[in-house]
């Protein structure tokens, strides 16, 4: 079995400056490369007084934003790699452990991120989870989905043919459930608390079904894939050939052609490693729309560590035509699969978030139908899709609620 890629401890300069034309993009594009991409997480994680930069050494608190000592934070964050069976697989995790054992602790928290993200998005909730972790005496794991982030960027496939909606989605599905699994059994972890975003709660959400002995809590995050598609043509509609021709004809040509694309497994992180040199800039105009209520210098690492991720090895990324339609709405919506689940389910929505909190609160009305009295929906204020980076302090005094709710045993059924 190949060794994962050591993860090393050095000195990291502070990140180039948001490129704001061509020149500058050229000049961000020829200074990108693996070392680079690391020192990117580094950046976004050295704010936190408990981070240590290497898998054996005790926190520098001079590399925090907020110098402490790093006894009294009661916790250690570390980065490392999680080797998984086979040839150069493995996923990139964040762990927060206490340093003190605490009596009834929780079991484990994972935070998983969305489509194309990755776990330094969550760098403005781990100081937050660090306290509640030292309190409680639960770790705290953050993963890289296998092939995103800083984890292996292994081949991916699906062999289901087009028309095979159920086999094509399990197949991607599998592509990252499997790996989370493997991750669970390897660290002999009974059950563990998900928390998840976007496509990570989509995910989340689709562990739980295949494993539900093995979730305590879910904790989802305007997840995607959970209403049906209201555009979608009814089985009687597809039926009828005049319908159908009807509406190709509304579609445009333009429409038409990123539909095909879509189905076709095309990326949308293809069209910024294909812009090569301008690449940086495409980016750097979506870090500083998105970005703008942050501080230059959050700005600037948030600019740095997306651009690196973008430009890896395309890999997990092409899931997302399988597990969702044109549009952004799953193939096989949650609402209609997640009233199987017994155990606590908690979505967040941003008041501004795109995704449409109509399916997390249909989903949560057919879960108590189901005898599931643990469902609720909560609305983040002044928050959109990114909720917990948009309102970090109000997701994560209502986030450190939820996990400090005592979890129910269990019934036998639910396994």
């Amino acid at each position: 079995m190949a060794s994962a890629p050591e993860v090393v401890a050095t000195a990291i300069n502070p990140a180039r400056a948001i490129p704001q034309n061509w020149r500058e993009s050229i000049s961000y594009w020829w200074n990108s490369n693996d070392k680079e991409t690391t020192a990117a997480q580094d950046r976004l994680l050295r704010r936190l007084p408990f981070f240590s930069s290497s898998p054996t050494a005790p926190p520098d608190p001079t590399t925090a934003a907020s110098p402490s000592d790093p006894a009294s934070s009661g916790v250690v964050g570390r980065l490392s790699h999680f080797e998984l069976d086979g040839p150069k697989r493995y996923l990139n995790q964040f762990s927060i452990t206490p340093t003190k054992e605490v009596a009834n602790a929780p079991p484990p928290t994972v935070v998983l991120h969305g489509y194309g993200a990755g776990l330094g998005f969550f760098f403005m909730n781990y100081a937050a989870l660090g306290d509640w972790a030292a309190r409680r005496g639960g770790s705290v794991y953050a993963l890289d989905w296998l092939g995103m982030g800083l984890s292996a960027r292994v081949p991916f496939k699906v062999h289901a043919k087009r028309e095979d909606t159920e086999r094509r989605v399990k197949e991607a599905e599998d592509f990252f459930l499997d790996a989370l699994e493997e991750w669970r059994v390897k660290n002999g972890f009974d059950k563990m608390t998900l928390v998840g975003h976007s496509l990570g709660g989509y995910l989340s959400a689709a562990y739980a079904l295949r494993h539900p002995d093995r979730v305590s809590r879910l904790i989802l995050l305007s997840p995607a894939g959970i209403p049906r598609n209201p555009n979608k043509p009814t089985a009687a509609e597809e039926a009828t050939l005049e319908a159908v021709a009807e509406a190709e004809q509304k579609q445009s040509l333009l429409r038409r052609l990123g539909m095909h694309a879509w189905e076709a497994g095309w990326s949308p992180f293809q069209i910024v490693r294909s812009a090569t040199f301008f690449g940086p800039l495409l980016v750097g105009r979506y870090s500083t729309w998105r970005f703008r209520h942050f501080t230059d210098e959050d700005a600037r690492d948030m600019n740095n560590y997306i651009w690196h991720i973008t430009r890896a090895k395309g890999s997990g990324e092409y899931c997302i035509s399988h597990i969702l339609e044109p549009g952004a709405h799953a193939r096989l919506p949650m609402v209609d699969r997640m009233d199987k689940l017994k155990m606590p389910v908690t979505f967040f929505y941003g008041d501004q978030d795109w995704m449409d909190e109509k399916g997390g609160r249909e989903t949560v009305h057919r879960l108590r139908e189901a005898g599931n009295m643990q469902a609720k929906s909560i609305r983040i204020q002044y928050a959109g899709h990114h909720l917990y980076l948009d309102n970090p302090d109000e997701t994560n005094k209502l986030l450190i609620r939820e996990l400090e709710k005592t979890v129910p045993p269990s019934p036998a059924t639910s396994a």
